[in-house]
């Protein structure tokens, strides 16, 4: 799959500071509609295709979860919670320390997707944003019918992920 997979061009992003905390933003618009996005966002079994990890329920629902970060044969429960889940527009979740809010827009064609990924480590943006290209690539072939298996863990090195992250470090330094 290395040979024909193509992570494409950059997605908009940029970081702002918080107090103590760093959000990445990353947009990115999908040919898809809002509810089918809103699907591979939410259910389990469309999450453990193309997420950096495997969800215990269906997160369209505010409330605990245990989501599992895969790499190869390591695995990592860590505790989530649904905050808001407003089908299909928007998805907010806590992820161990890292806060998610995915925003759906219609627009015409499509999604507007833009994630909005709080950290609390400066130099984890570029990381973050790189992580999130390849999922997101897969998860677009996913909701195109082209099924390839999530890209996780230090397999995204085979994917392009360093590429994709010093773009990403050198576009978020130049804004």
């Amino acid at each position: 799959m290395t040979e024909a997979f193509d992570p494409g061009p950059l997605f908009d992003v940029a970081s702002e500071p918080g107090d103590r905390t760093w959000t990445l933003v990353l947009a990115r618009d999908l040919r898809h509609a809002p509810a089918l996005v809103w699907a591979a966002l939410t259910e389990p079994g469309q999450l453990a295709e193309w997420a950096p990890f495997v969800a215990d329920r269906d997160l369209g629902e505010p409330g605990d979860a245990t989501l599992t970060m895969v790499d190869g044969d390591i695995r990592e429960d860590l505790p989530a919670t649904v905050i808001r889940a407003e089908p299909p527009r928007l998805l907010e979740y806590t992820w161990g320390d890292d806060r998610l809010r995915w925003e759906l827009e219609p627009i015409p064609g499509g999604t507007r997707l833009t994630l909005r990924h709080v950290v609390t480590d400066p130099d984890l943006i570029p990381k973050v944003a790189a992580g999130w290209h390849l999922c997101l690539v897969v998860a677009e072939r996913l909701l195109d019918g082209e099924r390839i298996g999530p890209v996780r863990g230090m397999d995204a090195m085979n994917y392009g992920w360093q590429d994709l992250h010093d773009a990403y470090a050198k576009r978020l330094a130049d804004q």
